[in-house]
């Protein structure tokens, strides 16, 4: 596995060394050590590094807070603060910025670590969040245009086109879509499916089900089959009306 690479910013140049010679014994890669704000954002546009170790009382015209801000909007970096400052002031000052970690000097090296590894992670976590949330946006916003949708289950994106489902239904914190031939399990809300889902094809029955209609097979109140999979699914009450007025009926 690569080596970590940590950018420190840090305007005081024994400390600074000092920081990555720690750094470089825990294992990650620390090429350079800039000492402003300023220098950092120059840095981090060559550079790219996978963390940010900075001192927030930096010298110049940002200083440490003002500087992450910066990166966090355009570089999305995870940015760790080091200070020597602990009081409640500089803490909420440093909240803005939405930093990744928070260290108070002098801190020891296994604190370091800890700190890199967990903000590397999270970060990587809300990046994926992010992804399949922009993901699930662009499939709200073009779903009367398109004809399936990629459902993340089982650590890939499934293709599944609209007219193969039968029915969704409710699992706790995911949904599990039924297809002509397979099942998905993903980590969504009903709410969200029916954002989703084409209106004039899919109706919620229940709480815990949304059915396609052309795949209803029949009905007699409570309960309805789904063709094909005869599977028996509830009708809740307070969705009865909608149902019925979404039938064409003779």
């Amino acid at each position: 596995m690569a080596k970590l690479k940590i950018l420190v910013v840090e305007d005081e140049s024994i400390v600074a060394k000092d920081i990555q010679n720690s750094l470089k014994k825990l294992g990650y890669s620390v090429p350079t050590l800039v000492a402003s704000g300023e220098k950092a954002i120059e840095e981090i546009e060559q550079s790219r590094p996978d963390a940010i170790l900075m001192d927030i009382m930096l010298k110049g015209e940002l200083n440490g807070i003002e500087a992450a801000k910066i990166i966090r909007e355009r570089f999305d970096v995870p940015v760790i603060f080091l200070t020597a400052y602990a009081d409640e002031n500089t803490l909420n000052k440093a909240k803005i910025s939405e930093p990744y970690g928070y260290i108070i000097k002098p801190f020891k090296e296994k604190e370091l670590q800890t700190t890199i590894e967990m903000a590397v992670y999270k970060h990587e976590k809300d990046y994926q969040v992010k992804r399949e949330r922009d993901l699930y946006h662009s499939i709200v916003e073009n779903k009367e245009s398109k004809d399936s949708i990629f459902v993340r289950a089982d650590y890939r994106l499934n293709k599944i086109k609209f007219e193969d489902i039968y029915f969704v239904e409710a699992l706790k914190d995911y949904v599990v879509i039924n297809t002509t031939d397979s099942t998905y399990t993903t980590h969504t809300t009903m709410k969200e499916m029916i954002r989703i889902l084409p209106v004039k094809d899919f109706v919620r029955v229940h709480r815990s089900f949304i059915v396609r209609l052309d795949k209803i097979f029949s009905i007699k109140y409570p309960d309805m089959v789904i063709e094909g999979k005869m599977k028996v699914i509830p009708i809740g009450g307070l969705y009865r009306k909608e149902l019925y007025g979404r039938l064409n009926q003779i």
